[in-house]
């Protein structure tokens, strides 16, 4: 397990109120809520050259085991945060569950969603990217504001997360399982593609030392392991875990290595530029490393927890042809193919993707082109909404049952805010929609909007 913590005692200062010198902190792992039965100790020092963060990787603890754990600085003593080991690798557990979730922009609602979460007695918690936004200070129509210009320096970046962190429904879902982080595109800048920015202009040097900016942000902020500490404008997110043989998670990092959007990111038909074997979401390295972790997998369940849609999902406007983003799988359309091509010849069991990015709900069908719906089903996608951003969502759009029509591979498509928990068996897997009536007040009422389930060995969807 990753144990983090950040000393801060003044958040939104840049330097979080610390002096710019090392602090010992003291971390304790016990059996108990009460931390009594302590079984692992030790001290880390946080440096100023990390933001005073602290990542603790603790070793030798029992298996598919609850614990709790705490810091000490000073005579400063953290909130008492409960954790838990995996299973062994080759153990069979019978049940797992846990959540994803995706954008939370703090100046467009509040999380209530995670205070439902925090019930549900989850074993993980996915979050799937957009954690923070980079933009400047809003409207005063928002219900919470930014702080200051749209950010760019480490000093920024610091204080964005510091801010983003000190909502208190936030902090208390960190408190109650381990999470498995990866980002999107707002950790650093809208729309970016590996170090190429979505506006024109921009110097390239300036763009790269931004990015390190936001990478070392990221890594000072998140339960990342020593592997993941940043090189300059580089850092290693792309990385896998199981669940026992019960699930293979491959959690994935679709912004770092990819080609730039075609066709400028508009929207547009699927040509050329999208099934160009050079165009790539993933970079060849992560590709062939996904490749190769699929066919070692022995899990039940593989499952892609990453970004942006995959499913080739066209938005009917009246009789001009459907067009489909660009910034998704869809704008990369030979690697998307090939890739559900490998799943399939290389029986791949029982392959899922978790999405989020959208500010939607989908439950999605995969084939290795959706435009033919007559072909065989290789894969599931279940697609989560934001937490806040957008502000609040509705049940349907206008256009709604001719979006369905116009797309067979879409079994479930809704508009509110919420997450998405998730029930594993040997035998089913049980996606719940939990949608939120408003986040720009809170106290918003969460319901399950709706369940989907697969069957081990058949991708079709059914609703529960």
């Amino acid at each position: 397990m990753v144990l983090w913590t950040r000393l801060a005692p003044k958040p939104l200062d840049p330097d979080g109120g610390m002096p710019t010198e090392p602090v010992a902190v003291k971390w304790q792992v016990a059996e108990d809520e009460a931390m009594e039965r302590v079984v692992a100790t030790g001290t880390e020092i946080a440096t100023p050259q990390l933001g005073h963060s602290v990542h603790v990787e603790v070793n030798k603890l029992k298996p598919d085991r609850w614990y709790w754990y705490r810091f000490t600085a000073g005579n400063e003593e953290s909130a008492i945060a409960r954790t838990r080991t995996l299973p062994l690798a080759d153990s069979k557990p019978d049940r797992l569950t846990f959540a994803f979730a995706s954008c939370q922009s703090l100046e467009q609602g509040y999380y209530t969603a995670y205070e439902r979460m925090a019930q549900d007695q989850l074993d993980l918690v996915f979050h799937l990217g957009d954690y923070i936004y980079e933009y400047k200070t809003g409207n005063q129509g928002q219900v919470r504001l930014h702080h200051g210009k749209e950010i760019d320096s480490l000093a920024e970046y610091r204080v964005r997360y510091a801010q983003y962190k000190s909502d208190q429904l936030l902090q208390n879902m960190h408190s109650r399982c381990p999470w498995f982080v990866t980002w999107d595109d707002h950790e650093f800048d809208n729309n970016y593609a590996n170090d190429i920015s979505e506006l024109k202009g921009i110097d390239p040097a300036d763009f790269l030392i931004r990015r390190a900016n936001a990478y070392q942000a990221f890594y000072e902020n998140m339960p990342l392991r020593r592997t993941s500490v940043p090189a300059g404008p580089n850092l290693q997110l792309y990385r896998k875990t199981s669940f026992g043989q019960l699930a293979e998670f491959m959690v994935l990092d679709s912004r770092q290595h990819r080609s730039d959007q075609p066709n400028n990111d508009q929207r547009s038909q699927i040509n050329n530029a999208a099934m160009s074997p050079k165009v790539t979401m993933l970079g060849a390295r992560q590709r062939n490393w996904l490749k190769q972790s699929l066919i070692q997998s022995r899990g039940t369940w593989n499952v892609l927890a990453q970004q942006v849609m995959m499913a080739m999902v066209g938005m009917p406007n009246g009789d001009v042809p459907m067009t489909y983003s660009m910034d998704q799988w869809p704008g990369y359309t030979y690697e998307r193919m090939n890739l559900l091509r490998f799943m399939t010849e290389h029986k791949v069991a029982n392959p899922v993707v978790l999405t989020g990015d959208i500010h939607m709900n989908w439950a999605n069908e995969l084939r290795v082109d959706d435009r033919k719906p007559d072909t065989p089903v290789v894969a599931t996608e279940f697609v989560g909404t934001s937490i806040s951003s957008a502000g609040d969502g509705q049940d349907k759009i206008k256009d709604h049952d001719k979006l369905l029509s116009d797309n067979p591979c879409i079994k479930f498509h809704n508009r509110q805010r919420g997450y998405v928990r998730c029930t594993l068996t040997p035998e089913t897997w049980t996606s719940d929609f939990m949608v939120v009536d408003k986040v720009t007040k809170p106290g918003g009422k969460v319901t399950k909007r709706t369940s989907m389930v697969i069957e081990s060995g058949n991708p079709k969807l059914k609703k529960a």
